[in-house]
């Protein structure tokens, strides 16, 4: 079964995965029928993957997966609610998966939006302002680290994010304590299709 591997194996097929994709040379495993006919009555991803909405960012693809292999969560700008708590709190305690990946994006426009609002001091309208409120501590933390590109605060957003997972969750933080499952926090290049590792929380 898929979840016995440990955080450090899980980790390891994605990157595999990763690189294919980025070489060209993606395998598409577990896409056909058979495949669809064994999950009917269960699954056991190896991965979570919360990682931001964004139409150029589909988990499946960038790394070589199919169905059954991740279990996916998704937000603009990978903005942590209650409801995304609930679910990475679902696949750890429930399916026990042994990693969570938390994958940002070069050019993000949640963050990019973040920053204008932080320059500008005119917050943007309806909910969009609750993902700017919930990413600006990034782009300030950034800012003040001298580092103003949005690249870098899509980077600081994912350590940030990665980090509350932990801090908020007793799910999550227990299972990374006992060595069940780790965060990674990952960002992934548009143009080269890589995922670039940029912070980790517990053994790998």
């Amino acid at each position: 079964m898929a979840t016995n591997l440990t955080p450090a194996l899980a980790w390891r097929r994605l990157r595999e995965g990763n690189e294919r994709f980025v070489n060209g040379e993606s395998s598409h495993p577990n896409q056909n029928a058979s495949r669809r006919s064994e999950l009917v009555e269960t699954q056991n991803p190896f991965a979570v993957i919360f990682g931001c909405s964004d139409s150029r960012l589909a988990a499946e693809i960038i790394f070589d997966v199919g169905l059954g292999d991740v279990f996916v969560v998704r937000t603009a700008g990978q903005v942590i609610d209650d409801a995304v708590l609930g679910s990475l709190e679902y696949s750890v305690a429930v399916l026990g998966v042994p990693l969570i990946v938390v994958l940002g994006h070069d050019s993000c426009g949640a963050v990019t939006a973040t920053r204008d609002a932080v320059e500008t001091g005119e917050m943007p309208a309806g909910f969009i302002r609750d993902l700017v409120e919930r990413i600006t501590p990034s782009v300030l933390t950034s800012l003040r680290n001298n580092q103003p590109e949005v690249n870098d605060m899509v980077v600081e957003n994912v350590k940030q994010m990665s980090h509350r997972l932990a801090d908020s969750s007793r799910v999550i933080s227990t299972a990374i304590e006992e060595g069940r499952t780790a965060v990674i926090g990952l960002s992934y290049r548009l143009a080269e299709g890589r995922a670039d590792l940029v912070s980790g929380i517990g053994e790998l």
